[in-house]
């Protein structure tokens, strides 16, 4: 989940007239409650008159204080909130009950709405909304639901909104990958509070026990064990207080009233902790084992259902070598991933899926060796397919022994991993970017604003002693260096849009040679000694986004003078359907080595500077429109030229 932060959108908090509405905190973090705690009382909107760390201590500081209302966490040792929920309202049934909590989850929602709740609140919440939130919750007779839950974004402006819109997606997505991960699942999976309440439950599980899954949330598991319940709680005190990683136990199926259970199933406990390792839910799987009790006493059953399993598997290549090193058996995923068949693969040695340069330095048998030295070996690499491809593996070589210790072979399990090294790479790639990013905002902030400073400590300390052409030599300055932050401010904008999603136009009719006249009228305004050229020889109308056309101009324009030689022409011209924009000057052209890069983020030259980011969104904002820029280098007496074409008509 996204960490409780405070963010930069625009809120105004009214202090009501007399007492303040008090407050009850409970949750098992003494952080999350300090933080609360302070972001309410600085809102000047609450009281908050005690803090509990269960569910218990809900109760009783509910009886205690009566307060108007209580910010309740879900998940927390003794007793949850969602157990401790009803008697809460018991004792004080106007106390107003909002679930804070750090799991996502509709059915968990839906389900504390009806126990009594008033509201439920996820802890990715922006800290600067919780308080307007909460007096919403006050105020209304049943409260936001859960799909309100960022309806303060409202005092966003558009284009805010749209970004964080665009930020929404990406995080929906993975969240959605998730759930389908979770959700699809053949073996029965459920989030349990720390206490064995079932927050969420995926339907495998919810098959097992003939319910649907929103019937499993609210539940406490120990209920579904068939008079179990004692091994869930020696499992959950096992990984919460004696610090271990995994617990199991086993249970018999619920059936109904009359029937006798005759399904089995194993239940393996496992904690989800913080960062500072303290837990925070539960994650349990729930495996159907009556065949497994069946066959049990039966070793050569045993051994034909794994050797059906390790068959069928197909994400991994799992096959046997002899203690020389030949195959003698192959799976499914072996075949997949290396692309022989059995018959093709089985007796020659597993030399083949190596490099040659391996093969050549005795790689192979240097890890059998290592593998019979050390229990295991595992390594990661290129290997070989049948058809002389390469693909990125993870490996584990094992040695085999029979009974009597008598060493008879390897166990080798490969998985493909290329496609997680693509995404390394890219994650690799993405860290550098934002670190060019920040060292490039540095950059370009460090000059405008030392002479916007300079200029306006000049001017402040000596503004009598000047003549009026030395005071208007530094305001031009301070416009010129004001106009520079303006258009880093706008390509960044601009560049993260198009990082986030497309850019979104508003397309209208207009005049080519206004739209590019506006852009040189600029550019003079912000220096009036820029020498640009415009020849639009008829009054062209094309139907794009002027804003962003003339964002791309500007760039265009900006490029030229910075890294060109006056003058700067600006050409406009229309065929067909298509309409031309050249934009020339009268300098060397780009280096030979930058062109093919040109275009790209954060590209710019050993010396010109720059942010590396005004040629891309000119090829971004060329391409939303349906068309393209090029290049053109100097040759034949021809200038260098920049030439955007757009299409007259979406």
């Amino acid at each position: 989940m996204t960490p409780l932060t405070g963010g930069n959108r625009r809120h105004v908090n009214v202090v009501p007239d007399g007492p303040k509405p008090s407050v009850v905190l409970v949750d098992d973090s003494p952080e999350v409650r300090s933080l609360v705690r302070r972001r309410l009382e600085l809102s000047g909107l609450f009281e908050v008159v005690g803090e509990g760390a269960d569910g218990d201590q809900a109760i009783g500081l509910v009886y205690r204080h009566e307060p108007a209302l209580l910010l309740l966490d879900v998940s927390m040792p003794t007793a949850d909130g969602v157990e401790a929920l009803p008697a809460i309202l018991a004792v004080s049934p106007a106390t107003k009950v909002v679930i804070f909590t750090g799991f996502e989850a509709q059915g968990l929602a839906q389900r504390a709405l009806e126990y009594g709740a008033t509201d439920f609140i996820e802890k990715s919440i922006d800290l600067d909304e919780l308080p307007a939130r909460l007096m919403r919750s006050l105020d209304s007779e049943t409260g936001p639901t859960p799909r309100q839950r960022l309806s303060v974004v409202e005092e966003l402006s558009d284009d805010e909104q749209r970004v964080l819109a665009g930020e929404q997606r990406v995080l929906d997505e993975h969240l959605e990958q998730f759930r389908m991960l979770f959700d699809q699942a053949t073996i029965g999976m459920a989030v349990l509070t720390v206490t064995g309440t079932v927050v969420r439950a995926n339907r495998a599980l919810a098959d097992l026990m003939s319910c649907s899954p929103f019937d499993l949330v609210g539940v406490d598991y120990g209920r579904l064990t068939g008079g179990e319940g004692d091994a869930l709680d020696r499992g959950l005190r096992t990984i919460y207080r004696a610090g271990r990683d995994l617990a199991t136990f086993e249970h018999l199926l619920p059936v109904p009233e009359g029937e006798e259970p005759s399904r089995v199933v194993r239940v393996t406990l496992a904690p989800v902790r913080d960062s500072l390792g303290r837990a925070l839910y539960t994650f349990a799987q729930v495996q159907d084992i009556t065949a497994q009790r069946a066959a049990e006493g039966d070793l050569r059953r045993s051994e034909a259902t794994f050797r059906l399993l390790v068959t069928a598997v197909a994400e991994y290549a799992i096959f046997m070598l002899d203690v020389d090193g030949n195959i003698v058996s192959w799976n499914a995923g072996a075949q997949r991933i290396k692309g022989y068949t059995a018959a093709e693969i089985v007796g020659r040695s597993f030399r083949v899926f190596y490099l040659p340069e391996e093969r050549a330095s005795g790689h192979p048998e240097h890890n059998l060796e290592v593998a019979l030295r050390d229990g295991t070996l595992a390594e990661e690499g290129w290997r070989v397919r049948k058809d002389g491809s390469r693909f990125w593996a993870s490996v584990v070589i094992s040695p085999v022994h029979d009974d009597a210790g008598r060493h008879i072979g390897f166990a080798k399990v490969t998985r493909d991993q290329t496609e997680q090294l693509a995404h390394e790479e890219h994650r690799r790639t993405a860290i550098a970017d934002q670190a060019h990013l920040l060292a490039v905002t540095a950059h370009e902030l460090r000059s405008p604003t030392a002479v916007i400073d300079g200029a306006a400590a000049t001017l402040q300390s000596f503004w009598d002693r000047m003549s009026a052409d030395q005071r208007a030599e530094l305001l031009d300055g301070i416009r010129t260096s004001a106009h520079r932050l303006r258009r880093f401010e706008s390509d960044l904008s601009a560049a993260s849009r198009v990082h986030v999603d497309a850019l979104e136009l508003r397309r209208d009719d207009v005049s080519l040679r206004t739209t590019i006249q506006g852009a040189t009228t600029r550019r003079k305004v912000a220096d009036p000694g820029a020498q640009v050229e415009v020849d639009v020889p008829h009054d062209i109308v094309v139907c794009v986004d002027p804003e962003r056309l003339g964002q791309a101009l500007d760039n265009l324009v900006d490029n030229a003078l910075r890294h060109g030689l006056p003058p700067v022409e600006i050409l406009g011209t229309a065929a067909g359907d298509e309409v031309k924009i050249r934009v020339t000057d009268r300098g060397p052209g780009v280096p030979a080595d930058l062109v093919p890069r040109l275009f790209e983020r954060f590209v710019v030259g050993e010396t010109t500077g720059g942010t590396g980011l005004g040629l891309y969104l000119v090829r971004e904002i060329a391409r939303a429109h349906g068309g393209d820029v090029t290049y053109l280098p100097p040759a034949d007496g021809e200038p260098p030229t920049f030439e955007m074409r757009l299409p007259r008509e979406t």
